[in-house]
């Protein structure tokens, strides 16, 4: 998420124009988009014809290559081999993603439906799936963890279809635990138990630590941490960064992360000429790691006895958690909405969720069926789902990008060893021209 976030800074410009390369055509031609077909007949038919039996191309643009780009093929043909009338033209972007879904959203000819996470910078040009939600009641959205469409909304309308995700929960090594005599996190633990076990779990004279933290960081992965303390980034209508950016409950988070660093509870990960957290966690030098699921595989390869725990708490404030998450949109200016919408639902099915294991399920039914609320190492994930549920600063303001920019700049100075208060100070001053 770190990186598109970065390319889509320098995308805006680009963004800003659409409007002018995105006329009315195509728009107001599908008035009937907003009513979901009854059946597959239906969706056969061409909205550009209006003669059934015409073959109707959707094109899916998606970010995914390799193993991943794969599965999305496979998906593709098990919906066409629902829907014999459409056909599914799988783009692959990869590393371009934004900016070949940027040019091709100038030019008018953006693919029908696309993954999708930054819809501040290209909600204008999706179509809100809001009333087609509601109305297709064979979608069961009731099925899906309502804490997801926090991350898809824009002023109130829903611009995606939530489609996979991972929270962050804390992994731990059960090979250091068991040779320290330490017993294993619990949920209900809190940060100072947390920074006690990591000091006894610390050998620096071995390479050995607690804990480790990335020398840069994202912002937006620290949000859960910052809202289990009462803080925030922004103010919850996200016009102001004075005194939530830089407030006590905050700053607090910060420092307490490069306190961690300066006593050498926890090694800097991830910097120039260093190892990451992961390779540290495999290695059997780290005790605790916090991340999302995207590395259990690899340690489960690499044979670590690894454990996972919900986050710690601080003191009695509720835990809360941030979720990176990918979703389906459909372009606003598309000719073939009705089969769009079809190809999406398709998409956030249980068919072609359990397709996709590079993340979690959105689906609990998918989750039941395949028992990862019973599992002990996944279960946190899912835990942590029902605890997530605050709206990222980059949802809630719209210049957040650059803001963003002073405030990587800041906590990756706390982690090098600043003081937090005034690298946060510094920040809100440099970044308070942005919301003039």
């Amino acid at each position: 998420m770190k990186k598109r976030l970065i390319m889509a800074v320098s995308l805006l410009s680009m963004i800003a124009v659409v409007g002018a390369g995105c006329g009315s055509s195509g728009t107001g031609s599908n008035t009937d988009a907003t009513k979901a077909p009854a059946d597959n007949k239906t969706a056969a038919t061409s909205p550009d014809t209006g003669k059934k039996g015409d073959k109707v191309t959707l094109r899916f643009a998606t970010w995914d290559s390799g193993d991943l780009l794969a599965i999305q093929q496979t998906i593709a043909k098990n919906f066409e081999a629902l829907h014999p009338n459409i056909k599914v033209q799988v783009e692959a972007y990869s590393d371009g993603f934004d900016q070949k879904l940027a040019a091709s959203i100038g030019a008018n000819d953006a693919p029908d439906v696309m993954y999708m996470w930054d819809f501040p910078t290209y909600y204008k040009n999706l179509e809100p799936l809001d009333e087609l939600m509601k109305s297709d009641e064979s979608l069961k959205v009731d099925d899906f963890y309502p804490g997801l469409f926090n991350y898809v909304k824009i002023d109130g309308k829903a611009y995606g279809m939530p489609a996979g995700f991972t929270t962050r929960v804390m992994y731990y090594n059960k090979k250091l635990f068991d040779a320290a005599n330490i017993p294993y996190p619990k949920e209900g633990w809190t940060w100072d138990e947390f920074r006690e076990t990591a000091k006894k779990l610390s050998n620096p004279s071995k390479k050995v630590y607690g804990f480790g933290v990335r020398a840069e960081n994202d912002p937006y992965d620290l949000q859960g941490f910052v809202w289990s303390n009462g803080g925030s980034f922004v103010s919850p209508d996200g016009k102001q960064i004075e005194g939530f950016m830089n407030g006590k409950e905050t700053v607090e988070v910060i420092q307490m992360f490069g306190d961690l660093v300066k006593e050498k509870t926890a090694t800097i990960v991830g910097g120039k000429n260093q190892q990451s957290g992961d390779d540290i966690f495999k290695a059997n030098r780290m005790a605790m790691w916090e991340s999302g699921i995207w590395p259990l595989n690899g340690y489960k390869e690499a044979k670590i006895d690894v454990g996972t725990v919900v986050m710690p708490a601080f003191g009695s404030k509720p835990v809360k958690g941030v979720v990176a998450q990918s979703a389906v949109s459909m372009y606003k200016n598309s000719k073939h909405k009705k089969e769009a919408w079809e190809f999406i639902k398709y998409y956030a099915s249980s068919d072609a969720i359990k397709l996709r294991k590079s993340d979690l399920p959105v689906r609990k039914s998918v989750v039941a069926e395949l028992k990862y609320d019973q599992d002990p190492i996944y279960q946190p994930f899912f835990k942590m789902i029902e605890k997530s549920d605050n709206t990222p600063a980059f949802l809630l303001q719209p210049k957040w990008n650059e803001i963003n920019r002073g405030l990587t700049s800041a906590i990756d100075a706390v982690m090098q060893g600043q003081n937090a208060q005034s690298s946060f100070d510094t920040a809100v001053k440099d970044s308070m021209k942005f919301l003039k």
